[in-house]
């Protein structure tokens, strides 16, 4: 295990995006990162699709969804940080990673670092879709799966992401145990990193399903009896919030959160470890009034 940088990108029959981040990952040549691609099932193979893969990219292939991709990238790194990027992201140059790597590296505190989403042409998206309204680095609650970058013993000691989850809300649930084990999430606002989406790539109905099953395995995983008891309702309510204002026509959805839940709670309970409730306060104050960072001084 060295200190340098693996870099692990998820991707599912996206070629071209993929294509595009892989030649962006050109800046960070002088640091030689290992680069890890992990293909969740794309049809073809993603290495076959790209045509000629870069030299030294190493594709692992599954069907375990972003989570457990993502945990499987980190158990195969060679090294003591992991860069994890969605395949529609792009780097500008090496400065925001070499700026998050500096910090994470001295800092043992830290286990992950918060990226902000920008636009291709380096323009940030807008405060409200970023980690945080910070405009200094600051420690804050959560980041964004886009792109965020791990200590990987801390992220192995946890367990990593939890698998089950597949997609969205994996990162908070992460996040929210890194907080229980003493370790902070970095928000670096000048750090921009490009998420170049496709609106038509994601299936609303699917993301509303998964969004709120996903929620209530959060709770069921992790808040104190007494707030689960009102937790696990109060999300499935927002489901048909959500539902009425997307206006998303699911027909039988709610009873497919249910249902899946019911199918998967002896798992849950059995791996249950609900945090403090100073945690869930550090979580609630670290989302309303984000502190600055300080960088300890080179030395101490």
């Amino acid at each position: 295990m060295t200190g340098g940088l693996t870099i692990g990108i998820t991707t599912c029959n996206r070629p071209d995006a993929l294509r595009a981040c892989l030649r962006s990952l050109n800046a960070l040549a002088a640091l030689s990162p290992e680069i890890l691609v992990y293909d969740d099932g794309s049809d073809p193979p993603a290495e076959q699709a790209i045509g000629r893969p870069p030299a030294g990219v190493r594709f692992l292939r599954g069907s375990l969804g972003c989570a457990g991709g993502r945990n499987l990238m980190v158990n195969e790194a060679a090294h003591a940080f992991v860069l994890l990027l969605d395949d529609d992201t792009l780097l500008f140059d090496a400065a925001a990673v070499t700026d998050a790597l500096a910090t994470i590296a001295r800092d043992p505190a830290i286990g992950a670092i918060a990226f902000p989403q920008a636009n291709a042409d380096g323009t940030p998206w807008a405060a409200s879709m970023q980690p945080s309204t910070a405009t200094e680095p600051a420690i804050v609650n959560s980041f964004f799966g886009f792109a965020h970058l791990v200590r990987r013993t801390a992220f192995l000691e946890l367990g990593g992401y939890r698998d089950l989850f597949q997609y969205y809300g994996e990162e908070k649930e992460l996040c929210l145990r890194l907080i229980e084990a003493g370790k902070s999430v970095v928000y670096l606002p000048q750090a921009r990193i490009a998420h170049v989406t496709d609106p038509g790539a994601r299936d609303v109905r699917r993301y509303l399903r998964l969004v709120s099953r996903n929620d209530i395995l959060s709770s069921i995983h992790n808040d104190p009896l007494s707030r689960m008891a009102w937790r696990v309702p109060a999300r499935l309510a927002l489901y048909f919030r959500m539902r009425r204002g997307w206006k998303v026509h699911d027909p039988g959805g709610a009873w497919w959160v249910v249902r899946d839940v019911a199918r998967h709670l002896p798992q849950v309970w059995a791996e249950r470890r609900a945090v403090s409730r100073a945690t869930l306060a550090r979580w609630r104050a670290l989302r309303s009034a984000p502190p600055r960072y300080e960088r300890p001084a080179a030395g101490s």
